[in-house]
């Protein structure tokens, strides 16, 4: 039975990374700059996008999924900062596929997009796993969670580019250690940028948001010097 479940895991991953692909390539060609955030449930994860499309709407054309096992409570939220908004209702599933994403995106117009993010469902295991064809991959966790996430759940920030520390705010009131956190992070994957931020108190957000225009930014000169963007 172990051997059979090995098998099935690799065929599922095999084709999650099919699709991611071409997931990655419509993206590109659409010009559109795809940021997906991974969690553990109530780390900000949502309160946080939340501010970031806020921001962003004014000068930029954005989207969001949100994936969650039941419910459209995320979703519902995130659409008060006027931006497009689907959810992706996952069931049983502890993560978001390719699959689904690829779903979610029908009679969406994506070369009319800036940016699209992809809230993943809270889970700090399941979805490292699985490649969604965004371009930046964030894994957040708040100063209420403690400093050894890092060292509990290596895979997840592994497969991520950047973390983020949430709820900045309450890191005093719960005594969190902030260098024991850095440090944590910085063994599990050494060199990793890593932000402090807080969507209540506004701390570290426009650092992180001009990081993210300069990803973007970054992103479009190099398609436009990709000839294959233009074939």
């Amino acid at each position: 039975m172990p051997t059979r479940l090995v098998e099935v895991r690799q065929r599922v991953l095999k084709h999650n990374d099919v699709v991611a692909r071409a997931l990655r390539a419509r993206f590109q060609a659409a010009g559109v700059y795809v940021v997906s955030l991974e969690s553990s449930p109530g780390s900000g994860k949502t309160a946080f996008l939340g501010e970031v499309l806020s921001a962003f709407r004014v000068r930029y054309r954005v989207a969001a999924l949100v994936g969650d096992l039941a419910t459209d409570n995320d979703a519902r939220r995130l659409a008060q900062s006027q931006v497009p908004v689907r959810q992706i209702t996952t069931g049983t599933v502890c993560h978001l596929e390719a699959e689904m994403v690829e779903s979610a995106l029908q009679g969406w117009d994506l070369a009319g997009l800036d940016f699209l993010f992809i809230e993943n469902v809270g889970n700090l295991v399941c979805p490292a796993s699985y490649d969604l064809g965004e371009d930046l991959r964030l894994v957040l966790f708040s100063v209420t969670e403690g400093e050894d996430k890092p060292l509990k759940y290596p895979t997840i920030f592994n497969t991520a580019d950047v973390a983020l520390l949430t709820k900045m705010d309450l890191a005093a009131a719960v005594g969190f250690d902030g260098a024991a956190a850095h440090r944590n992070i910085q063994a599990v994957r050494p060199g990793m940028q890593v932000w402090e931020v807080s969507a209540r108190s506004g701390e570290g957000m426009e650092q992180w948001l001009r990081f993210l225009e300069g990803q973007f930014a970054a992103a479009r000169r190099d398609g436009e010097s990709t000839p294959s963007r233009t074939s």
